[in-house]
């Protein structure tokens, strides 16, 4: 269903770490930022923890680490076009709570998105990503509820879309929509090289794009020409589309 708004439409990706937006998003994000949208991404935490051993393994600190995850994402989020934010709510466990549902909250009224990119829920090789993805949900009900004591207007409904685990097949991921991101994998690529604490990634959600562009041209149509180095980008929808078109 089209909108009357106005104003450029506005992306929301809200991470469990620092790394995950990059490998799951990125195509998403870029788009967005080259069609002149405001994208933003919330990483509720560095993934210093779980997700940084190589830089255990050199025996840097903890403070270290954060610092290197920091600028890591804010130079892959630069790439993509995107701003970022940190709420350093720490991983490995990433612990749910009221206040951090209260920041999402805040970040939710404050951008107004027109749609949410964040995890599944589920993933038994990773409690930090479904507990991003409940306490993004959570959040995005609270800031649409008008008595919520929260800066700025209650939220409309904007969707939200669940991006590829790592392990799909072990998390209940089942993609029904596949994103054509051809135009700027290129982008999203320099975005996963600034990210040296993960490299093994790199290769790994290279190949990924391209077995999703093989089945976004299966699933486009046999006319569209698409071409044979088409990437792409899965993702499941968790609320029902709205429009007056079935297409």
């Amino acid at each position: 269903m089209t909108s009357a708004k106005t104003t450029p439409r506005t992306l929301l990706v809200i991470s469990a770490h620092a790394g995950d937006f990059v490998w799951r998003a990125g195509g998403a994000i870029a788009l967005a930022a080259a069609r002149g949208e405001r994208a933003k991404v919330v990483c509720l935490s560095f993934g210093e923890r779980g997700e940084s051993a190589k830089a255990w393994r050199a025996g840097r600190t903890l403070d270290e680490i954060k610092a290197i995850r920091r600028e890591e994402a804010e130079n892959a989020a630069t790439t993509l076009g995107a701003e970022i934010e940190f709420l350093d709510a720490g991983d490995y466990p990433l612990v749910e709570t009221t206040e951090l549902v209260d920041r999402l909250v805040g970040v939710y009224r404050e951008l107004a998105p027109d749609v949410v990119l964040t995890h599944p829920l589920a993933d038994p090789y990773n409690g930090d990503h479904p507990a991003a993805a409940r306490m993004a949900l959570q959040a995005r009900v609270l800031a649409q509820a008008a008595g919520y004591d929260a800066p700025g207007e209650p939220l409309g409904a904007p969707p939200v879309f669940f991006f590829e685990p790592h392990q799909p097949e072990q998390c209940d991921f089942k993609p029904d929509v596949l994103l054509d991101i051809t135009a700027v994998f290129d982008r999203k690529r320099k975005a996963m090289e600034c990210l040296p604490a993960q490299q093994h990634m790199w290769d790994y959600y290279t190949d990924l794009a391209k077995r999703r562009g093989v089945q976004l041209r299966r699933n486009a149509g046999p006319n569209l020409g698409l071409p044979h180095d088409t990437m792409g980008e899965a993702y499941m929808r968790l609320y029902p589309q709205v429009t007056g078109v079935l297409e």
